[in-house]
């Protein structure tokens, strides 16, 4: 194990729900990212990050163990990942480093901290299952389906303030404290902290300026009738479970893709001011900084919205890393990639020991330019847990994603490199007949739908159980913080 002293800090600045098609540094001519396009600039961007599940909590247990949602059996935002599972934060913190929980990483049950030593600040959602969320309500003016995956979360959109935008202001601000107080602390132990937000999750209000100014400039995307014909019978579902099957307005359209990318911007206003901290207290030559999204959104295009399917827009990811002197800057990876491989390219990087039983690959050796093309350069995500789709998995492997939805007759097959926009789906194609069946061998060689649908009902049912106690009981939790009195927004 190396000196501590001579391991670099480590920040991973996590947010939820941003789309990698709208960040300027991936190519987004109108959201104006210029901090995140910044941090771009200085490391590596990686063009083909994925997400273990597009869905907030096994997306983020499988980022914090480093396994797929069924290695630790949580599929749904409901789950509870089980304490005995060691995560990253273990490892880094048995190797000597500080570690910290700044905000959101949506952990469910009493256990709020899985690893982390520290943790400068809650999140609204720290609390047991059933028991009351402090301070004030989360939405007033609106409903609470306004953060969900419903039609009326497109239909109630605009411009304003909400406890979102909120949460993250103070998750910005205690990150940028931590790095002051470590800046100045004599210890000499390295951190490994986390910047959680929650934003741009919808609800879809961003502040009035910057709602203004999209309002004028956002494109409308609209599906055509032929793309209707021919999309595949998972998109069809996805869009009928959740009240879309009737075409949104263009002006509904309109409103909640400028609210949404006022809100990337926003966002990145935050993050602008953590990365200015870390220059000013001299912590940036030393930190390895990496930014990445639990999933995406897909902000209406192929007529979807929020996360829960396999295109690029919801179960892709931005993903860039910093690291002065060490990471070449202004350079773009193409290895197919996954949040669960950061868990092992920490630990490479800092001498730690990595769990055996990991399903992630460590990056370092793409980062550092020393063992490129170590990477299987493959990847996986699943879902199961949102407006009763069936168990899924997808692959991507190479120029090819191929998805298969239990029940449904065939698998869904794109060629990435030929159709990056995701409309021609090859998989009844007879030419690409083996292709499909090496690739849907791959898929169910370590997954089983019928295990996750027997294992997600046994854990649905534990969980009625503990919110009953939770709801009788109503015990606080160190980690919840309390919802500010922050809501004022008006629908457009």
């Amino acid at each position: 194990m190396r000196n501590p002293s001579d391991r670099p800090n480590v920040l991973i600045l996590l947010s939820d729900q941003h789309s990698k098609f709208h960040l300027g540094c991936y190519g987004d001519p109108l959201v104006r990212t210029p901090h995140l396009d910044q941090l771009a600039a200085d490391g590596m961007r990686f063009d083909n990050a994925y997400c273990g599940s597009p869905l907030c909590v096994p997306s983020r247990m499988s980022f914090m163990t480093s396994r797929h949602p069924s290695s630790i059996r949580v599929w749904k935002n409901e789950h509870i990942l089980n304490s005995a599972i060691p995560t990253w934060a273990h490892s880094m913190g048995a190797a000597g480093y500080e570690t910290a929980l700044i905000g959101r990483m949506h952990f469910v049950g009493s256990d709020q901290r899985h690893g982390f030593e520290k943790r400068p600040l809650g999140e609204y959602s720290s609390h047991y299952p059933g028991a009351d969320v402090t301070g004030a309500k989360r939405f007033v003016q609106m409903p609470p389906s306004t953060a969900g995956q419903i039609r009326e979360s497109i239909e109630i959109a605009g411009y304003g303030r909400t406890s979102y935008q909120a949460f993250d202001e103070m998750v910005t601000d205690a990150t940028c404290t931590y790095l002051t107080e470590k800046a100045a602390a004599s210890d000499g132990r390295p951190f490994a902290a986390v910047g959680g937000f929650v934003l741009p999750h919808c609800p879809f209000f961003a502040p009035k300026e910057l709602f203004d100014y999209y309002y004028d400039r956002v494109d409308v995307p609209e599906l055509t009738e032929e793309q209707i014909r021919n999309e595949p019978e998972s998109a069809r579902h996805f869009r009928q479970s959740r009240g879309l099957e009737k075409p949104l307005t263009t002006e509904q359209i309109r409103v909640a893709r400028a609210a949404y990318f006022g809100l990337c911007e926003y966002f990145d206003q935050q993050i602008g001011k953590v990365l200015n901290t870390l220059e000013e207290t001299g912590l940036a030559q030393n930190t390895l900084v990496i930014y990445c999204s639990d999933h995406g959104e897909m902000a209406g295009e192929h007529g979807h919205w929020w996360k829960s399917n396999y295109f690029d827009g919801s179960a892709g990811i931005p993903m860039i890393a910093r690291l002065p002197g060490t990471i070449t800057k202004g350079s773009v990876n193409k290895t197919i990639c996954n949040l669960i491989d950061l868990g092992p390219t920490l630990s490479e990087m800092a001498g730690a020991e990595t769990p055996e039983r990991t399903d992630g690959h460590s990056l370092w050796g793409e980062l550092t330019g020393h063992s490129p093309n170590s990477h299987p350069n493959e990847t996986f995500s699943e879902h199961f847990g949102t407006n009763r789709e069936n168990p899924s998995r997808m692959i991507r492997s190479g120029p090819w994603k191929l998805y298969h939805y239990q029940g449904e007759e065939h698998p869904v097959l794109f060629n990435m490199e030929e159709d990056p926009n995701e409309w021609i789906d090859l998989a009844q194609e007879p030419e690409h007949s083996k292709t499909r069946e090496d690739l849907l061998k791959k898929l169910y060689e370590q997954w089983d739908p019928e295990y996750v649908r027997r294992e997600s009902d046994i854990l649905d049912s534990d969980y009625e159980s503990l919110c009953k106690w939770g709801a009788a009981i109503n015990p606080p939790h160190p980690d919840n913080l309390p919802v500010p009195d922050a809501e004022d927004v008006t629908w457009v």
